[in-house]
């Protein structure tokens, strides 16, 4: 029986680090999750500038590339477009039990926090909210005005997870792709979906006398 959701909403906004909802997808796909994709163009532009994937326009181009590019089974992607209201992540009878925003730009932050619907990924979060499930949040700005604080103050007392991608260096890192694995392991771990990218604190831990 497996751990966590199975059905995830991943969106990705046009803030820096691509990498990060790139990877996230990946160890998903790996994990036998069924994944809902939604991007924002500003995180098409932001994709093809910080990476070599150029995704293709429309959706179901795009969702026949994406699962080429991380072999994920058939059907086991789904891309919707901005304004495809009749899809399952908008309303509450249809959306998967948990939805990850990453990157997450300092608009859409806003535009959640104020219950915004302009776009599909935005009504996406708002039905998160509203049924009271899992919704993760990660943002990328540096440094966070006191507006930005604000509003991930006011998620954050609504149960939102703010998880700044803000990779920590106590594993050592070697290379960029162990940052972005830092960062996308407590993704996971949030999710409660094993991953062997980075060991929880404690584990291997040798003690000074050994």
């Amino acid at each position: 029986m497996s751990n966590g959701p199975d059905r995830i909403t991943l969106a990705m906004t046009g803030a820096s680090g691509a990498q990060y909802g790139l990877r996230l997808l990946d160890c998903l796909v790996r994990e036998d999750r069924e994944v809902h994709f939604l991007i924002s163009k500003a995180a098409q532009l932001v994709m093809a500038t910080e990476t070599d994937v150029t995704l293709p326009p429309k959706p179901q181009t795009m969702q026949a590339f994406l699962t080429e590019y991380t072999g994920a089974a058939a059907g086991q992607i789904r891309v919707y477009g901005k304004e495809d209201w009749m899809s399952p992540v908008a309303s509450g009878s249809g959306a998967p039990a948990a939805m990850v925003v990453v990157p997450c730009s300092t608009g859409t932050l806003s535009a959640i926090a104020t219950g915004a619907c302009n776009n599909l990924i935005e009504r996406a979060a708002d039905v998160t909210l509203k049924e009271r499930r899992q919704l993760i949040l990660v943002p990328r700005e540096a440094p966070y005005s006191s507006i930005h604080l604000e509003h991930m103050l006011k998620l954050s007392n609504m149960g939102v997870t703010i998880l700044p991608a803000s990779p920590g260096f106590y594993h050592q890192p070697q290379t960029i792709d162990d940052l972005i694995d830092f960062v996308v392991a407590r993704i996971l771990n949030l999710l409660n979906i094993p991953q062997d990218m980075l060991p929880r604190w404690g584990e291997h831990h040798l003690s000074s006398d050994e």
